[in-house]
């Protein structure tokens, strides 16, 4: 196809699947279940970290955990004790089980202690502050919330955007800071140092960022703009992407889902990542 005639095509699919029709059937239905801000935090990351499988094998998982911690993830993680914490033993999902939900509890239980929002631990401290102060300065409790000292961009943040692929690396080790993780855990946790396409967290983001008030996508985070996201590329959307002519590397890691969303860019340079509603969408539900 050519560029307006592609173009047409992928807006009018994205229309077609970015509609609360697309929730109930989908991990994002997960997150929907609730109104606080932290919960739906919780509950998206969760969704989004479990979601291999069938999709309705991940829903029913989910739903299982979430009854686990009395479907209120957030007073749950700040406020267990350790007969509270004997409720998650045995979870299983895949190749996840309770060993690696035991060490996400105690991140949880970390971060929440000292930050409002997880969108904090998205933004590393190279994000937001000047290079001249942080040579030597310890930002390990850093919330990534106040940005108003001449030690921060503040409000040149608009035109300097955070970059995602430095915030998914600063994540990944932010996330096993804590001492005695389990090595086992760190499979769970990808990153573009990896070489990985980063589906599942991409995914996550997208849930927390956009905002284009259809009603799948929750907009609860501002710092990283949707312009910055970058596409998750599982197998439907690379599979399609592929038949379309918007990748053509060879192999599928991070520099393909760079690749992808360049090309996404291309229709739509502030919202890029909408169209992984259209590629997923024929790629699942058209066989595309």
């Amino acid at each position: 196809m050519e560029y307006l005639e592609l173009k047409d095509f992928l807006d009018v699919k994205v229309r077609e699947y970015n509609q609360p029709g697309f929730i109930s059937n989908d991990p994002v239905c997960i997150p929907h279940r609730f109104s606080k801000k932290q919960d739906i935090e919780i509950a998206a990351f969760f969704a989004a970290i479990l979601a291999w499988g069938q999709r309705k094998t991940i829903i029913n998982k989910c739903t299982e955990l979430m009854q686990r911690m009395d479907n209120d993830p957030y007073h749950f993680m700040t406020g267990h004790n350790d007969q509270d914490l004997k409720r998650l033993l045995d979870f299983k999902h895949r190749t996840f089980n309770d060993t690696d939900l035991l060490y996400f509890v105690s991140f949880f239980k970390q971060h929440y202690d000292s930050h409002e929002s997880l969108e904090s631990a998205f933004l590393s401290p190279a994000q937001i502050f000047r290079p001249e102060y942080t040579a030597d300065t310890d930002l390990s409790g850093f919330s990534g919330t106040d940005v108003s000292s001449a030690a921060c961009y503040g409000g040149e943040l608009a035109a300097q955007k955070p970059v995602v692929e430095m915030g998914l690396n600063h994540f990944r080790s932010y996330f096993f800071s804590l001492p005695d993780f389990p090595r086992r855990t760190i499979k769970h946790i990808s990153s573009p140092a990896q070489k990985s396409t980063c589906k599942r967290l991409n995914m996550f983001l997208r849930w927390m960022i956009r905002n284009d008030e259809n009603g799948v996508d929750f907009g609860l985070w501002s710092q990283i703009k949707p312009a910055d996201l970058i596409c998750p590329c599982d197998v439907h959307v690379d599979r399609v992407a592929r038949r379309l002519g918007l990748i053509s590397r060879k192999q599928t890691d991070w520099q393909t889902a760079i690749e992808l969303t360049r090309e996404l860019r291309k229709f739509d340079p502030m919202d890029p990542v909408k169209y992984d509603f259209a590629l997923f969408g024929m790629g699942v539900e058209e066989k595309f």
